[in-house]
């Protein structure tokens, strides 16, 4: 909380402040710009989706599991490679499905190609969840960027899409 009388900096006010303190420090005014806008826009957007999550009885870790098994285009998932995509203990996941599978987010069955393996899938009530998550991120997302043009939104999304590149580039040098 600020001391009384002094207001809270404003988002920008934040963002001039860190990109002057890194470029002070030694640091490219044109790279620090660029980065701290996207790490302030992320942290922001960060803050908004866990009250959301909050707001949908989810956790993060389980939000996890829902988006990843939605953007496997409807292929099931062994819950190693969930562990795997979520950064978290084999023990971990199974935890998290028991809890998934009891609110009816998600189903297990066994592998019909190897009876020792078991695959997740969304059931219809994680579907819902997933769409209607969605669909309330966007309203805050377009919020965000309500300033540009539908053009400059496409603009940025390219440029963005190069940067993402460079990143795996650097993943394997």
């Amino acid at each position: 909380m600020p001391p009384r009388g002094k207001r809270a900096q404003s988002a920008k006010e934040q963002y001039q402040e860190a990109v002057a303190t890194y470029v002070a420090a030694g640091g490219d005014e044109s790279v620090q710009r660029v980065i701290t806008a996207v790490n302030s826009m992320s942290r922001k957007l960060e803050q908004w989706y866990t009250r959301q999550l909050v707001d949908l009885d989810l956790s993060h870790g389980e939000w996890s599991v829902v988006a990843q098994l939605a953007t496997a285009d409807g292929t099931p998932m062994t819950p190693s490679r969930l562990a795997d995509a979520s950064n978290v203990a084999a023990s971990s996941m199974t935890h998290r499905l028991d809890k998934m599978t009891e609110r009816g987010l998600v189903r297990r069955s066994p592998d019909p190609d190897n009876r020792t393996r078991v695959l997740v899938e969304l059931t219809d009530q994680g579907w819902e969840l997933f769409g209607a998550a969605v669909r309330e991120a966007n309203v805050v997302e377009s919020d965000v960027l309500a300033g540009l043009t539908r053009k400059e939104r496409g603009q940025l999304a390219a440029l963005l899409e190069v940067v993402i590149s460079s990143l795996d580039d650097l993943e394997t040098t």
